[in-house]
């Protein structure tokens, strides 16, 4: 306990022990030992009688109840942090001794007149407060609405049994451990409250700048600030929150509101962070918050709200301060590289700025996405890799894309295309495209105006099999990013306007994830508007107006393939930053593309499949299911792939696309 409680604490036992004094003197009863337990004649004729006996009096300023060095209590760093006058203290202070000093629950036994009542009431607390019975100013302290029991540091018990002087006031065991110096949270909030880890400066350690530095001017001011960081992905708010508060001073709380039972927890929350004197960080917002933000609004600590949501004036009466908090940077080496070595113990051993670019975590995630890859290397036995950091920041992706979208992990590289050496050339552009936007649109500021984003848009057109989904599967590998393949069955709806709100749930979710979005068969939905003749018409003229902005202001990665280029809209195709011709494989495309499709399966000595790759002129899926018949064949047989395996693979895939096969052997 420290000196200054113990100095305040002797004062009230002073005053309680005279007023225990000044009462024995005129009391009939004061020495029967049943005292407490009956009314006797004597002690009925006393109470009709006397008169109250005046009560101690109690120094009307706060500093003499200090002790002489001057010390502040945390009692008194509580007062300020929860606007208490110098009567709530003393209040407080009578109602809190008996869990202090067991003495107190003798004297306040007896000033009761009832040993089996240990606890000050209103009454008594009136009377060592010198106010009467009667004090409307006394009385007001106490109210429901009254700064004590709306922070829930006091507590009036039996109200529905007790007139309002008979009650007895309490104060709840965290208050008392609190100001005795014990910082555990409630019990009540474990797993649901963390401290807000601090944050260095800016992203890279520079001094604070922009919305950072005017919130934490904001937080230094003091009282309860109240405001809402709007985040365009999970998790952009709390880098923002963390710097400001480090700079402002403040220890923050962080508290998720999506379970449950997180409403009941708010009281407690409330009370927590006041005891701390912290700001708290309530966030992602749960789907209908208003209830939380309208009691949230009335805290006496700051509090900053964060998510996805535009702030809603129908939530609470309060206007809170709305900032965009800004989205995270392609990658932060710095951070990354400290957390690594934390985590795995030794130096990073491959290209870490380029292994990061992809993904835009914000710092708790790079530590999560740390520790996973540390764990994962050390599970291996071997020393950590790009590709365990790949593994450990895809686990931070909860993604809702695949609710309309299928998820591919990409298993293939660069050499699984065969490919001639232009559209090689343009897809490695747009993988550098994708690791190096927020440098070029952002920092070098050439990102055009109108609410564009920084979305990397490409077109893959050519025949079908000519390897477009491939090359979309090989980019995101080379990304180290997951493939999300659009399901057109579950966008496309016949009902007005549902399309474009079924697509507006996919953008928004890649928004808020680092994924390559592939929308396969694309002229499905971006094909070319349509002279307006009815209704149908201009409705789905609107569908492709909608898809035009969109693509605009998207922040991923949207890959698009067609096999007829001449549908897609021409619209569409100024916004695209790259367009990917994929050209029918010729001769030597042909063998190179039969050789790497058999390179796993058992054949036959000798086996060349360069005379079906001249004979036949297949696509490159047209060829590897070519090879798979060859394969299905030869498994039922038990033996390897032959040449006639082959030779009827191809003349399959022939006859599926319609073409004539002349029956016969062949002389390759």
């Amino acid at each position: 306990m420290s000196a200054a409680l113990l100095h305040r604490l002797a004062g009230l036992r002073g005053r309680t022990a005279e007023l225990v004094a000044a009462r024995s003197a005129s009391d009939p009863s004061a020495g029967d030992p049943m005292r407490g337990l009956l009314l006797t004649p004597e002690a009925v004729d006393h109470l009709l009688t006397a008169r109250p006996e005046p009560a101690p009096d109690w120094p009307s300023q706060a500093a003499d109840d200090e002790p002489a060095d001057g010390q502040q209590d945390e009692l008194h760093r509580l007062a300020a942090r929860a606007g208490l006058t110098e009567l709530d203290l003393r209040l407080l202070l009578i109602a809190l001794a008996p869990d202090l000093d067991r003495r107190f629950e003798q004297y306040y036994g007896y000033l009761n007149d009832d040993v089996s009542r240990r606890r000050a009431t209103v009454g008594l607390a009136l009377d060592l407060c010198g106010l009467p019975w009667h004090s409307a100013a006394g009385r007001a302290r106490l109210h429901a609405g009254a700064p004590l029991r709306r922070a829930g540091l006091l507590l009036v018990e039996e109200e529905d049994q007790r007139p309002l002087l008979g009650r007895a006031l309490t104060v709840p065991d965290r208050v008392v451990a609190r100001l005795l110096g014990d910082t555990t949270p409630d019990a009540r909030l474990a797993g649901a409250v963390h401290p807000v880890a601090p944050v260095e400066g800016g992203p890279d350690g520079a001094p604070l700048d922009g919305l950072a530095l005017l919130l934490a001017k904001r937080l230094a001011e003091g009282g309860p600030v109240f405001a809402h960081l709007r985040e365009p992905r999970p998790g952009a708010a709390l880098p923002l929150a963390a710097r400001a508060l480090r700079a402002a001073g403040l220890p923050g709380l962080r508290f998720d509101p999506r379970p449950a039972d997180a409403a009941a927890l708010v009281p407690v929350l409330l009370r927590e962070a006041l005891l701390a004197g912290a700001a708290l960080v309530v966030g992602p917002l749960p789907a209908e918050p208003g209830p939380l933000v309208k009691a949230l609004a009335a805290a006496q600590v700051p509090v900053l709200l964060t998510g996805p949501q535009p702030w809603d004036a129908e939530w609470t009466d309060r206007r809170p301060l709305t900032l965009d908090a800004p989205r995270a940077a392609g990658g932060d080496p710095a951070a990354w590289e400290r957390e690594l070595t934390a985590a795995a113990g030794a130096p990073i051993g491959f290209d870490l700025a380029d292994a990061i670019a992809p993904y835009h975590l914000t710092d708790d995630q790079i530590g999560r996405a740390a520790r996973i890859a540390a764990e994962l290397a050390a599970f291996e036995g071997v020393p950590l890799t790009a590709g365990h950091l790949q593994r450990g920041a895809l686990a931070q992706s909860a993604s809702g894309l695949e609710q309309h979208a299928r998820r591919i992990r990409p298993g293939v590289d660069w050499s699984d295309l065969v490919l001639p050496e232009p559209p090689l050339v343009q897809l490695r552009e747009l993988a550098l495209r994708a690791r190096h936007r927020d440098r070029v649109l952002g920092d070098w500021g050439l990102r055009a105006g109108g609410g564009r984003g920084r979305g990397v848009v490409a077109l893959f057109a050519g025949d079908s099999g000519t390897g477009k989904t491939l090359a979309a599967e090989v980019v995101a590998a080379d990304l180290g990013l997951d493939l999300y393949v659009v399901q057109l069955s579950s966008v496309v709806d016949k009902y007005v306007g549902e399309t474009e709100k079924n697509l507006e749930r996919i953008f928004t979710e890649a928004d808020r994830v680092d994924a390559v979005l592939l929308f396969d068969e694309a002229d499905a939905v971006f094909g070319k508007r349509s002279e307006v003749k009815d209704s149908h018409d201009r409705y789905a003229n609107l569908e492709s107006a909608y898809l035009l902005q969109r693509l605009e202001s998207f922040d991923g990665i949207a890959l698009l393939t067609t096999n007829l280029r001449s549908n897609i809209d021409e619209a569409f195709t100024r916004r695209l930053d790259l367009v990917v011709d994929f050209p029918f494989p010729d001769a030597g495309q042909r063998r190179a593309l039969w050789r790497h499709s058999l390179a796993r399966v058992p054949r036959a000595d000798g086996l060349d499949p360069d005379g079906c790759a001249e004979e036949f002129e297949l696509a490159g899926g047209a060829i590897r299911s070519a090879v798979v018949t060859a394969a299905y064949l030869a498994a039922g047989r038990g033996d390897e792939v032959t040449a006639a395996d082959l030779l009827e693979g191809a003349r399959r895939e022939y006859r599926k696309s319609g073409r004539l096969v002349l029956d016969g052997g062949s002389d390759w």
